[in-house]
């Protein structure tokens, strides 16, 4: 079974840096499209950035660019999220989200937990 598990959340100071990774793990044939999404308090998910399956395009919600950077290492299957100058509004849960080639005939839409993100001082 696949799984997308998000880890390096936490509670940082206004102008902080967090670094958040998500990793696949399972019976993966390939990772196709992968984003970050967030969801705050009262708010609806929203997608913030998204990376293309060889990394070579990136598509920045305007509320993030310049301040946040998605990668992928494909021979890890995880995907990272720096995310620098924080702001107390950038607090939200944050979310991974992939879609997944689990056979040679399936591909699936997955998500993570979740990795909440606290940004205040």
């Amino acid at each position: 079974q696949v799984q997308l598990v998000e880890s390096g959340g936490g509670l940082v100071q206004p102008g902080g840096s967090l670094r958040l990774s998500c990793a696949a793990s399972g019976i993966i044939f390939s990772i196709y499209s992968m984003g970050w999404y967030r969801q705050a308090p009262g708010k609806q998910r929203e997608l913030i950035v998204s990376i293309s399956t060889t990394g070579s395009i990136t598509n920045y919600a305007d509320s993030v660019k310049g301040r946040f950077t998605i990668s992928r290492d494909n021979a890890k299957n995880t995907m990272y999220l720096q995310m620098n100058s924080l702001k107390p509004e950038d607090t939200a849960a944050y979310y991974c989200n992939a879609a997944i080639k689990i056979s040679s005939t399936t591909t699936r839409n997955y998500w993570g937990q979740g990795t909440q993100v606290t940004v205040s001082s």
